[in-house]
């Protein structure tokens, strides 16, 4: 039975056909095996699912015209690949992430024998960065507006008994982890956030830019990287990285008056290596939408207090909840707004939860009978 229920949810979600640098044809996807709520039609969720380690739950809100957000769980011979990809500017480099990074990922683990380091992720991030300037090139004549979209990457491996986390922008991870041998569960951020409202983050840049006084600026209470931008790192957003594509082609709004000397963006990840232990729970990786409405401690207190079946789509209608606190409208009225006017109120929100099985983590090589590919919708 479970292996028949695998080889079903491996079809689910998943891309037709071969991966590709060729955007023409990202983001096909196959039979939605999932659901969406009767009350919202552009809330998308798998209640429960087992992967390599343990369980999983995910779920997507779309509020823009075109869903910018993209997210995907993997789980084979590796190990367990899961990642949240925050679009914004539009869906081009979101996607272009979730059908490429994955897949650069697992070449670069196979040429090493199977083995994960950092180095791995960060040839992975590197070489789909690359890939996606390639195509920002080969359309630059076409679609130049291109060239202003990206996208914030949070990416997860899990890899004998090791949690490697690996953060571009501002999604975020956030494990529970029992305290002691009691009943309380911690929330304990795993990754970083390259976001210009933290002080951290704006200092970093004027280290790293200490001729530009305009590096970072405030508009309307918000710092923004010159001006435009929230955050620091990202995939794409190539206007920022290569002077050749800041000209008159792209929107007014995009272009730096001042020459560029040197890159603004990065797209360079902070990766963090946590070894597993027994009292880490259970993982919450989400996209920005999510936590602009609950608090890590929030968000953790949600899923350890309620079955974990349908614990992404619980934390997606809590946020949804807030969202419509926040302007004084009930949470039933927010459901019934459409897409892109939905912008108003809340972003796209991708979640996906993690819980750990400890016994499985320590026999690495038992994995499930098929191999696991599940990637959200592209657009309700």
């Amino acid at each position: 039975m479970l292996r028949g229920l695998m080889n079903l949810l491996s079809l689910c979600w998943k891309p037709f056909g071969h991966a590709t640098d060729d955007l023409s044809s990202v983001g096909v996807i196959g039979t939605n095996c999932g659901g969406k709520d009767s009350k919202d039609s552009l809330l998308w969720f798998y209640d429960y699912g087992k992967y390599g380690s343990g369980e999983f739950s995910m779920a997507v809100v779309q509020a823009n015209q075109v869903l910018e957000d993209q997210s995907q769980i993997e789980s084979g011979p590796f190990g367990t690949f899961l990642g949240i990809y925050d679009g914004h500017g539009g869906p081009d480099a979101a996607r272009y992430v979730c059908d490429n990074l994955f897949r650069r990922f697992q070449a670069i683990s196979d040429e090493e024998r199977g083995v994960v380091t950092r180095e791995t992720i960060l040839n992975a991030f590197r070489q789909t960065e690359e890939g996606f300037t390639t195509v920002v090139s080969e359309l630059w004549s076409t679609r130049p507006q291109i060239a202003t979209v990206g996208t914030c990457c949070l990416v997860g491996v899990i890899h004998e008994q090791t949690l490697y986390v690996a953060s571009l922008g501002d999604s975020r991870a956030v494990l529970g982890k029992k305290v002691g041998n009691t009943e309380e569960i911690a929330a304990i951020q795993l990754s970083t956030e390259h976001n210009a409202n933290l002080e951290d983050i704006r200092h970093e840049l004027k280290d790293m830019h200490p001729n530009d006084p305009q590096i970072v600026v405030q508009r309307h209470g918000v710092w923004r990287v010159k001006g435009i931008i929230q955050v620091s790192r990202s995939i794409g957003d190539v206007y920022m990285k290569h002077a050749r594509y800041n000209t008159e082609r792209i929107n007014t709004k995009f272009r730096l008056p001042e020459p560029m000397n040197m890159p603004i963006l990065t797209a360079v990840p902070t990766i963090i290596a946590h070894p597993l232990h027994q009292n880490d729970s259970f993982l919450i990786f989400a996209s920005d939408g999510l936590w602009e409405h609950l608090t890590n401690e929030k968000a953790v207190d949600i899923v350890h207090n309620h079955p974990r079946a349908g614990s992404a789509k619980r934390l997606v209608k809590a946020a949804l909840q807030e969202a419509a606190r926040k302007r004084e409208m009930r949470y039933s009225d927010l459901r019934k707004i459409d897409k892109k006017v939905r912008r108003h109120f809340h972003d796209d929100i991708s979640v996906i939860v993690l819980f750990f099985n400890h016994d499985l983590i320590a026999r690495s090589n038992v994995l499930l009978d098929q191999p696991l590919s599940v990637r959200s919708a592209l657009d309700h």
